[in-house]
Formats: structure tokens, C-alpha cells, sequence
């Protein structure tokens, strides 16, 4: 029986806050929070290549800053109003080399195209969109809706299913009547939690018709049912363990 292991593992010093995928360059990028030293980092690894573009980057706000979007290996970030506000403010582009190749402190970001990141300018009401180039953050042209259309992700999320559902043994003991479930390549993917001498689990076990491939221990000594623990981007699997920790596999 042929064992699947992952190509990318990576932990992090904090919590993996978000996670944004480029599909035009085929990278994922990370957002993580250290809550006790109030800093926000973050990450680009190559899904194709498994390589780390980049890790524990940082802006001169060290906190009030977060992820917007990702397009052709670029990373747009923004800035906070306050911390106390969810007001976004400015616009930080990164490129997978970790350079800042432009920011804009009087931009905002409105939503992602397929033609690139929507923008608008603050100080002008009202509120007046434009497509911008990632590269430059020049305005191109006004935003057309016709044209500059939502783009495709290419992310799957598991089903929410009992354990019933599934005919084959399971390792353990399922806890509660809930599973987070997905079919691909012949393969069967699922997480579940379970229950012992009093401590709550989640496990991840993957599955052919001969029997178990995968599996691992995601969260230990939790205290409620967690989430939906994995994604399916096209033929990777990807999901978080114990918060900090990236795995990707090819399925």
C-alpha cells in the first residue's frame, strides 16, 4: 500500500490568520498573528515547487495590517484604521523576491478581477473605481463590470456529513454526529474529532479502497468541534495543524 506524505510543511511563529491563493502563479500566501507580541508576518511558498518565497515579512505597522489579495505572485496588503475600526486603509504590494514594489496611502482595495486588484482613491467622493496595474499600482482605466469579472479560485471545500455516511472502518471513534468530507482521485478524505479519557481531538485520515493512506493528529486537547480543517485546491490537499503549521499534499 503506497503511504501519501506531504510536500510542504512549514510552521510559523503564530497563528496562520488567512490564507490567500494566486492561481496565476500558482502560490499561497499567509497571513500569521503573534497575539502575545502583537506582530503581524507574512509568507509565500510556490505550490508547484513547494519552495519558500519568503517568510516572517513584516511592514512598519506592525499590527494593524493585514492580507487584501494575491495576483500574478504579488501580495497586496492594507493598513487599519484603528485598531478598534475594520476600516481598510492604503495599499502595500509585495512581490514573491519580498520587495515592496509600491504602496498607496490615498488608494483602498474594492475587490479582485481577472484583470487585477479594483481600486479607488479615498479622498475622491464619490467613490470612483479604477483597475490598477499590480506591478506599478498605476490607474489603467475605470473599472468595467462587463469585462473585469470575479476570477476563479479553483477552491473546494469539504461536505459536512455523518460518519455513517462512510462504509469503510475508521481508526477511531467518531465523536458526534458530524465529519467534514471529500471525494477525490479515489481517494476518501476525512476529518473528524474524537473523544478520549476526556480530551477532545481532530484527526485527518485519507483513504483508497485497500485502506488507510494519510493520516494525522490536527488539533489536541481542543475544547469545542473545530471547522472545516482542509481545502482542495485543484489536485492539493491543504489544511492547518495546530494552528501554525502548513501542509500541502499532492493527492
Amino acid at each position: 500500500m503506497k503511504m501519501l506524505l506531504p510536500f510542504i510543511t512549514e510552521t510559523f511563529p503564530g497563528v496562520i490568520w488567512r490564507m490567500e491563493i494566486d492561481s496565476l502563479s500558482e502560490t499561497i500566501f499567509m497571513e500569521i498573528r503573534d497575539t502575545d507580541d502583537k506582530k503581524v508576518s507574512f509568507a509565500s511558498i510556490d505550490l508547484l515547487s513547494g519552495k519558500t518565497n519568503y517568510t516572517g515579512v513584516t511592514t512598519p505597522e506592525r499590527w494593524l495590517t493585514g492580507m487584501e489579495a494575491a495576483y500574478d505572485a504579488i501580495l497586496l496588503l492594507h493598513n487599519y484604521q484603528s485598531e478598534g475600526a475594520p476600516v481598510h486603509k492604503g495599499i502595500i504590494a509585495i512581490d514573491n523576491k519580498a520587495t515592496i514594489c509600491w504602496s498607496n496611502y490615498t488608494y483602498a482595495f474594492d475587490h479582485l478581477t481577472i484583470n487585477g486588484p479594483i481600486v479607488y482613491n479615498v479622498q475622491i467622493q464619490p467613490k470612483k473605481l479604477y483597475l490598477a496595474a499590480i506591478k506599478t499600482g498605476a490607474a489603467i482605466r475605470p473599472y468595467e463590470p462587463a469585462i473585469d469579472t470575479e476570477p476563479e479560485n479553483y477552491i473546494e471545500v469539504p461536505q459536512i456529513l455523518s460518519p455513517t455516511y462512510l462504509k469503510q472502518t475508521l481508526p477511531i471513534e467518531p465523536h458526534g454526529d458530524v465529519m467534514h468530507y471529500f471525494e477525490h482521485n479515489n481517494l476518501r478524505i476525512v476529518s473528524l474529532h474524537s473523544l478520549t479519557a476526556g480530551q477532545l481531538k481532530q484527526y485527518l485520515y485519507i483513504m483508497d479502497d485497500a485502506g488507510l493512506v494519510y493520516e494525522d493528529l490536527l488539533n489536541a486537547d481542543i475544547q469545542k468541534l473545530q471547522p472545516e480543517s482542509f481545502i482542495i485546491y485543484k489536485n492539493l490537499l491543504i489544511y492547518i495543524k495546530n494552528k501554525s503549521e502548513l501542509k500541502v499534499l499532492n493527492l
